[in-house]
C-alpha cells in the first residue's frame, strides 16, 4: 500500500524556509511559520525533517547541491555571467533587514560544525565557479593576458561579501547595484 502523494515537495518547503528566514531570521524561525508559508501542517515538517535543526540542515544541504551543480545557462560573456551570478547569489537579501536575517544564518554556519561544513562547501563551490568564469574571461580576451584567475577569484569573493555588508550598513542604492559597482571596481585593473 503506497502512502499519500506529497502535494507540496521538499523544494517548495525549503523555499518557504528561505522566505521565513529572510523575514524573521533563523532564531525566530518556527516550523509553524514555515508550514504556513509552504501551505502544509507543521506535522509534515516534523515527519520530513524531524526538527527545526533538521529543516535548517536540509536547507544547507540544498545550498551545497545547488552550488555544486550550478551551471550558467547563459548568453553573453563570461564577465556578464559573473555579474549575473553575483546578483543572483544574493537575491534573497534585497532589503537590509533580509540581509541581516540571512547574515544571522551565516553566524550559525560559523559556530556549528555541521552547518560550517556545509557553508564551507558552498563557499568553495562558489570560488570554483567564479574562478572558472574568470578563466573563461581570460581565454576570451575579456581580461588582460597573465591575469591570475585563482587569485582574482578570491578577491572577487571577498569584494562581494564586503559589498553586501557595506550596502546593508549605508543602504545606498540597491544591493544589485552595489554588487555590480564593486565587482566592476575589482575587475577594472584586469580589463584591457
Amino acid at each position: 500500500m503506497a502512502g499519500r502523494p506529497r502535494l507540496v515537495g521538499d523544494t517548495a518547503i525549503l523555499r518557504a524556509a528561505v522566505e521565513v528566514i529572510g523575514r524573521v531570521g533563523p532564531a525566530r524561525l518556527t516550523l509553524a511559520a514555515v508550514a504556513e508559508e509552504a501551505g502544509v501542517v507543521p506535522g509534515t515538517l516534523v515527519q520530513r525533517f524531524g526538527s527545526k535543526r533538521g529543516l535548517l540542515l536540509a536547507l544547507a544541504d540544498r545550498s551545497v547541491r545547488e552550488t555544486q551543480t550550478s551551471r550558467q545557462d547563459r548568453e553573453g560573456t563570461a564577465l556578464a555571467a559573473l555579474r549575473a551570478f553575483a546578483v543572483e547569489s544574493m537575491s534573497e537579501m534585497a532589503t537590509p533587514e533580509r540581509y541581516a536575517n540571512h547574515l544571522a544564518f551565516l553566524c550559525l554556519d560559523l559556530t556549528d560544525p555541521e552547518f560550517h561544513e556545509r557553508a564551507l562547501a558552498v563557499h568553495r563551490a562558489n570560488g570554483r565557479l567564479i574562478e572558472g568564469l574568470l578563466g573563461e574571461a581570460a581565454d576570451a580576451g575579456e581580461l588582460r593576458p597573465g591575469t591570475d584567475a585563482k587569485a582574482l577569484a578570491g578577491t572577487v569573493q571577498a569584494v562581494l561579501a564586503g559589498a553586501g555588508l557595506t550596502w546593508a550598513l549605508d543602504r545606498e542604492g540597491t544591493l544589485a547595484e552595489r554588487l555590480g559597482r564593486e565587482l566592476d571596481a575589482a575587475l577594472s585593473p584586469h580589463v584591457p
